[in-house]
């Protein structure tokens, strides 16, 4: 269970110093709240960085907090409000309701919501179609996976998570007919073993290659994978140099370019309260190959993710939608 780091007045400045903020009163303030560490080499650190860009980019002031529970999404989004944020990031589709309840107490702060869908005047929600990318993803797997079958590892079953292994399964079953994917989900966002676990299950079940959308409990998917030797996919970041040796490719959503078109709508006062939609034809959301195996694919693999590429900027593959 995630724990929220309850912050005093001191601990707030040091977190804003540390993510290049000063203690300027007068400060565009911005502030992210994820439901994970950081450090997890995937969803919650590509907040991150796109956090620590605004502050660079923009000069704001900005903050951040780990939080792990409804209550606990309540209370740091109050705790941000009141010290006179501008604009707060909620990193994921459960932080939803905190925001729409927050936002209602304090219609001066912007509140953005990744993966939100519920809108107010002051709350906005982002969308990746990251499904997009991940039908690529299965387009490639099809035609280097040494099985008709895929394993999925995702953290928390909602519909966000679903829709990606949902592109993932129709891009791979589209290019090679009779193909699966089996999917199993952990319950939560950091257990490694689980996932390490879980992987070594689903390729006992014939899984040639396996992709995952966990954040931090990614990394047991890619310590499986090694142990076997099979081919995994990441997502939401690139993915590549976090296990070279196994990350075939990434379902990526440049997330600090859309928070940052957040910021700079918020500080230009051109806010809307609405749901910003990123995809393929946006640039935000691309399927990103590991440069150590791109030279080794088969010219043949590469024909077919660019035409299937084409259909979908085209219109022509019709995948299960998150949102509008």
């Amino acid at each position: 269970m995630r724990h929220l780091l309850v912050p005093t007045v001191p601990l707030l400045l040091g977190l804003a110093l540390a993510c290049g903020a000063g203690p300027d009163h007068h400060a565009f303030r911005v502030a992210l709240v994820t439901p994970g560490p950081v450090s997890d080499a995937g969803w919650n650190a590509a907040a991150f960085e796109g956090l620590q860009r605004i502050g660079t980019e923009l000069g704001a002031a900005t903050s951040h907090v780990e939080a792990g529970t409804p209550a606990a999404f309540e209370e740091a989004f109050r705790d941000f409000a009141r010290r006179g944020t501008a604009l707060i990031f909620g990193h994921g589709f459960e932080l939803q309701d905190a925001a729409l309840t927050v936002g209602a107490e304090y219609p001066g702060t912007r509140f953005v919501i990744t993966s939100g869908l519920a809108t107010r005047p002051n709350v906005a929600g982002l969308v990746f179609r990251l499904e997009e990318a991940a039908y690529l993803a299965g387009v490639l797997a099809a035609e280097v996976s040494p099985t008709p079958v895929a394993g999925a590892v995702g953290g928390m079953e909602i519909p966000p998570v679903r829709m990606v292994f949902d592109g993932f399964r129709r891009g791979f079953a589209g290019a090679r007919p009779g193909g699966v994917l089996r999917e199993v989900y952990l319950g939560n966002w950091e257990d490694v073993a689980a996932a390490r676990q879980a992987t070594l299950s689903l390729i006992d079940q014939g899984a040639g290659i396996v992709i995952h959308n966990s954040d931090a409990a990614g990394l047991g998917v890619f310590q499986a994978c090694r142990e076997r030797e099979v081919l995994a996919v990441g997502t939401n970041r690139d993915q590549s140099e976090v296990a070279p040796e196994v990350v075939l490719a990434s379902a990526v959503m440049d997330i600090p370019e859309a928070m940052m078109r957040l910021a700079r709508a918020t500080a230009g006062g051109s806010f809307e309260g609405r749901v910003y939609t990123f995809d393929l034809a946006s640039g935000v959301v691309e399927l990103v190959l590991n440069p150590r195996f791109r030279t080794h694919l088969p010219p043949e693999a590469l024909e077919r993710v660019d035409h299937a590429r084409e259909r979908i900027l085209a219109g022509e593959v019709e995948l299960e939608r998150f949102g509008p």
